[in-house]
């Protein structure tokens, strides 16, 4: 990152001398039920499926949550030969014979969802992009990075009712395959980001689109549950028209496949963030995503039959491109270091604070990052790992997957003295002073408490001084163990263990296994047992500027 390591430990020795920052947990007072939310993964290459790296990468994120893992991939109807590339990846499902009739070909499409399959996670299907044999299109087909978009298969189909039997075929294939209820268990999603360039037709093409893939979805799978637009960030006008115009269609509309009441079962839409360098280091634009998702939930508010159903944000990042490398664009330097993580945790909060305000279902924060094969080490992709080594930022998602405690847990109340009000963020972001802030999970026996030092500007600063004070305590808790977790330059950070090798991209045997275990979540301290009083227990540590803790306790 572009920080003065020495500099920072410099400022972290000062930061006894600040007053410490309160933060009080009431275990008693519940706001609400807790949702995994962040168990939402994806990504462009959905041929990095089944790249060895990537299998394994599937089976890690399974493992960080107790509650099920859905995977959300591009280019699942693509035609081409199955290779990878940025931005690019094919399956080759649909073609036509000499007669012109369709050739349905699942031999790639199997070893994607069987790879899903094996690692214990679920499919949310994103029927995109175009086959070639029924793109409208009269460009070229395959344009490469960065000019993906071009192609023509970003193009409305040929024949509308041969793209609603395409759905229907692929969804049927799915159902003799993996069986009824797996797939009435995964989440069907049409087209992505249609508002853009990656749809080369109008706003009504889109619909008809829609129309037709549902219909064929649900004449195979009556059950399974569909939805759309996945329309990029609704905080410009143009967007929010998009998915207002398509929730009025549904809810207004007869499909134009069939005549039929229009089906949705989920909505979604896209939020991301506005990363900038800024005199030389990091901006983040954190008020940029949370004002995506403030304008999506009024939106959705606005249409009284639609405020019960899940919202997926099908894609919630930092900003806008996960191929876009750190080489290209310096201020995606916040990608491989402590701040991706620090970031990821303040937009959690915020998240269950505007559905909460807005009275709303949020289902799922789905972060669009996974792992390029072949890659440079670190190369400053959008990635959770690089080349099997994970890096920081999948750390916060094992912390998130511990918060669901024994499955019954609840959200309790928090107040800290050095948050940053959720309006003020959404004003101007996190730029005048730092968001320490927490949030709390308490289930029977136990709690968890997250705790962050975020602020927008990667720049060094003082550490913060916090003391957490854990209250509501069941009478019975006199002893409460301790176990604190930590991202931070020197905790749960490859990253930092790979620069102080010399940052080798050639790694030894003895340098792979070590980076692999740097990159685990790694606990602060050995767990400790305190004594509750009145209780409660007053935990007191030093948080530094973009590190995030989960303080985990037990009785």
């Amino acid at each position: 990152m572009l920080r003065s390591f020495a500099l920072l430990l410099a400022l972290t020795a000062g930061a006894t001398a600040q007053a410490p920052v309160k933060i009080t947990v009431d275990l008693q007072h519940s706001v609400g039920a807790w949702k995994p939310f962040t168990s939402w993964f994806g990504y462009d290459e959905a041929n990095y499926t089944t790249a060895p790296h990537g299998r394994e990468l599937l089976h890690e994120l399974h493992d960080a949550y107790p509650v099920p893992v859905y995977i959300r991939a591009h280019h699942l109807l693509t035609s081409g030969n199955g290779m990878p590339d940025l931005k690019w990846s094919s399956t080759n499902v649909y073609t036509v014979d000499a007669n012109g009739k369709p050739v349905y070909d699942f031999k790639i499409v199997d070893q994607i969802f069987d790879a899903y399959r094996d690692a214990g996670v679920r499919p949310m299907v994103e029927f995109g992009f175009m086959p070639e044999a029924l793109a409208s299109g009269v460009g070229l087909y395959e344009v490469h990075y960065p000019h993906t978009l071009d192609g023509s298969v970003q193009s409305p189909p040929k024949d509308y009712a041969a793209w609603g039997e395409l759905c229907r075929v692929f969804t049927a294939h799915m159902v003799a395959r993996y069986g009824h209820d797996a797939a009435a268990s995964w989440y069907w999603e049409v087209w992505n980001e249609p508002n853009i360039t990656y749809w080369h037709g109008t706003e009504q093409q889109y619909e008809k689109l829609y129309d037709y893939a549902v219909a064929g979805i649900r004449a195979a799978l009556p059950e399974a549950r569909v939805g759309g637009p996945a329309t990029t960030g609704p905080h410009g006008e143009q967007a929010a028209a998009f998915l207002e115009s398509f929730l009025h269609h549904v809810a207004n509309d007869k499909s134009l496949a069939n005549n039929d009441p229009i089906p949705l079962d989920f909505i979604s839409f896209h939020v991301k963030g506005q990363p900038k360098v800024i005199a030389g280091h990091v901006q983040m634009g954190l008020d940029k995503e949370l004002g995506d998702t403030d304008k999506g939930f009024a939106i959705v508010a606005s249409f009284p039959q639609f405020r019960k159903l899940p919202i997926i944000l099908s894609e919630a990042d930092p900003e806008g491109c996960a191929a876009c490398s750190a080489r290209e664009q310096p201020a995606n330097n916040y990608r491989n270091g402590p701040l991706y993580p620090v970031y990821t945790a303040a937009s959690i909060k915020a998240l269950f604070e505007l559905q909460d305000r807005h009275q709303l279902n949020l289902l799922g924060m789905l972060t669009w990052s996974f792992e390029f094969e072949g890659k440079d080490y670190f190369q400053g992709f959008r990635t959770l790992a690089t080349n099997g080594i994970d890096k920081p930022v999948l750390n916060v998602f094992r912390m998130a997957g511990k918060m669901g405690l024994d499955g019954k847990a609840n959200r309790v109340a928090t107040t800290s003295s050095g948050q940053v009000p959720l309006d003020s963020i959404l004003a101007s972001g996190v730029r005048q002073a730092p968001d320490v802030d927490a949030l709390a999970t308490a289930g029977q026996h136990s709690a968890a408490v997250l705790v962050w030092n975020y602020h927008d500007d990667d720049v060094p600063a003082s550490a913060a001084a916090v003391e957490l004070h854990v209250n509501g305590l069941p009478p019975g808790a006199r002893r409460v163990r301790v176990e604190h977790f930590r991202i931070d330059e020197t905790h749960s950070n490859a990253y930092s263990a790979w620069k102080a090798m010399g940052s080798p991209q050639q790694p030894t045997t003895v340098q792979i296994a070590a980076l692999k275990k740097a990159g685990q979540l790694e606990t602060l301290t050995p767990e400790t047992a305190t004594a509750a009083k009145n209780g409660g227990v007053t935990l007191p540590f030093s948080l530094p500027r973009q590190a995030t803790s989960l303080v985990v306790l037990r009785w």
